[in-house]
């Protein structure tokens, strides 16, 4: 096997606001993805960071009375600690605030701009008198002049999915003040254009995403569409980086988010003894994005593009996921169902959604639901039932008949080990680019009934085990037990009494209890679970013997 050059990435969090549940989503699947490459013997990093810029951050420091600074550093210490909380092994978690990305974004604006990849154009924008700013695309809702819909954002519409400009929102207003007054002034804006690689992005995202994402996107390159250029510019009050040569113009946090990526990487070569030309600037590196559906056409138009045009290697694949419904229904506050990673923390431990996740994630945009009374039961019958319940088995078979000493395997055992060791060649093709973190497939062929690796072992155990401790332990006192209780057993009379007689009542129990612990050590085959029923099932018949003898 060839040893490959991996770089793997997850959408940057937004340090506005805590890590929750749906966040999960993502970056559990890419922390199983990464740490499978990285069993493989193969060289993966796995780098992201927060995103920090922006026009929200900047509001909220502002009403908080301190610097975005602040806000940003205390706010990447709270996603490092739940990211850490749930085990997911990033190689840099990083800043887009950091002196390596503000040279990527002025490197490859540079690149663009000589490139003859940059327009500049007077534009009308949004201006909130009561802000005193111009607004972004977000920050502005109305009604979208396309199908109606009421509370969509100024760049495109969650109902439709049409593009636009906010100033074509009918009953257009602030979405931070609500001011309906809005003013609009003409302002000069660096411009990205993307109608140039029309071509280029026809022919890269079929082999770049899923076919789905594909399909969907390749409805912008008809050729009655026309792809329009990408806004990189902000006016001033903005946080984030200045644009060289253009007093009070920032980059665009949409620009310099992804450039995160770049930046996180250079950051962890620099701790690394590596170089970013020898890891993403290698044209035999693989480079790959995970991340949600309703960043697409970031990651699928404008990103590649902007990399091609700048002379930049472009991302290998994109992997695109859906969105976690709780319940099948969206995650509601009100409803109890939006959950924030701390929380979970606080109160469960990380494995369990691990393990639900990896159930549930496939290789479609398709929403993936975390319904509750299915996640308490694959923990119960997976997590306790199956995986904890093999180990504990060989553990206690170890302890109590080896005397804690591993043995060596006979023919059988190593025919089975084979047989297990066959199985990694099928499980490392269900993570391929291709067929991504089909895991569903993965955990069937471990755990499946019948064929799965861990029934198997577990049948190999319960077949070359000596059980007989189990039967000469138990048996004889169900037997004791089993005559006693016939002696005693409680009359209609008794049992129709009023007043509850609770000898009679105990000896029943008894009676039925010492006819399991027959019935579980008397069959054919055993189980962990049948020695742990059977123990607790004769403890209850001694106290309860004691009990029921007692005048």
């Amino acid at each position: 096997m060839d040893k490959r050059k991996i770089v793997v990435t997850s959408a940057l969090p937004y340090a506005n606001g805590d890590i929750h549940i749906g966040h999960l989503v993502e970056y559990l699947q890419t922390d199983f993805w990464v740490r499978f490459q990285k069993m493989r013997g193969h060289d993966c990093t796995y780098v992201c960071a927060d995103d920090t810029h922006g026009t929200p951050i900047m509001i909220r420091a502002r009403k908080e009375g301190r610097a975005p600074e602040d806000l940003i550093a205390e706010m990447h210490a709270r996603h490092s600690r739940d990211f850490a909380g749930f085990q997911i092994a990033f190689d840099n978690y990083y800043t887009t605030n950091s002196p390596e990305n503000r040279a990527f974004c002025e490197d490859i604006y540079g690149k663009l701009d000589k490139g003859g990849a940059l327009l500049r154009e007077k534009v009308a924008q949004l201006w909130c008198p009561q802000c005193g700013m111009f607004l972004p695309d977000r920050f502005v809702k109305g009604t979208c002049p396309h199908c109606g819909k009421e509370e969509q954002y100024g760049d495109s519409c969650e109902h439709c999915s049409a593009t636009y400009s906010p100033a074509d929102l009918k009953d257009a207003h602030c979405a931070t003040c609500g001011c309906r007054a809005l003013e609009t002034r003409e302002t000069e804006h660096i411009l990205f254009d993307l109608a140039k690689f029309k071509e280029f992005l026809r022919a890269w995202l079929p082999d770049h995403t899923q076919a789905d994402v594909a399909n969907k996107l390749q409805e912008w390159f008809g050729e009655d569409q026309t792809l329009l250029p990408w806004d990189i510019s902000r006016d001033a009050p903005y946080f984030g980086f200045e644009i060289p040569g253009y007093p009070g113009k920032y980059f665009y946090v949409w620009l310099d988010a992804p450039v995160g990526y770049l930046a996180s990487l250079k950051n962890w070569c620099g701790k690394n003894g590596r170089t970013f030309e020898e890891t993403w600037g290698d044209p035999a590196a693989e480079r790959y994005h995970f991340i949600g559906k309703d960043i697409v056409r970031f990651h699928c138009l404008f990103w590649p593009a902007m990399l091609h045009a700048a002379g930049y290697q472009g991302p290998t694949k994109v992997f695109v996921h859906g969105f976690l419904t709780v319940n099948g229904e969206k995650m509601s506050k009100s409803r109890g169902t939006f959950v924030s990673a701390r929380t979970y923390l606080d109160h469960l431990d990380p494995a369990f959604l691990r393990y639900y996740y990896a159930c549930k994630i496939n290789n479609t945009t398709d929403d993936i639901d975390l319904n509750l009374d299915d996640f308490a039961q694959r923990v119960n019958a997976d997590l306790v039932g199956k995986i904890t319940n093999l180990a504990s088995r060989g553990a206690q078979m170890l302890g109590k008949k080896l005397d804690g000493r591993l043995g060596a395997l006979d023919d059988e055992g190593r025919e089975l080990l084979e047989a297990s060791r066959a199985r990694a060649a099928a499980i490392a093709d269900l993570y391929a680019p291709a067929v991504r973190a089909r895991m569903q497939g993965m955990l069937a062929m471990i755990f499946g009934v019948g064929s799965g690796v861990g029934p198997i072992i577990g049948g190999f155990i319960t077949e070359n085990i000596d059980w007989r401790w189990c039967f000469y332990i138990n048996v004889p006192i169900a037997i004791v037990a089993f005559i006693f209780t016939i002696r005693k057993f409680p009359s209609p009379v008794v049992l129709s009494k009023p007043v509850i007689d609770y000898k009679g009542i105990t000896t029943l129990i008894l009676f039925l209890t010492s006819l399991i612990v027959l019935f579980e050590c008397g069959g054919n085959e055993f189980d962990w679970v049948s020695i742990q029923t059977a123990g607790l099932v004769t403890a209850m018949i001694v106290m309860g013997t004691l009990f029921v003898m007692i005048e």
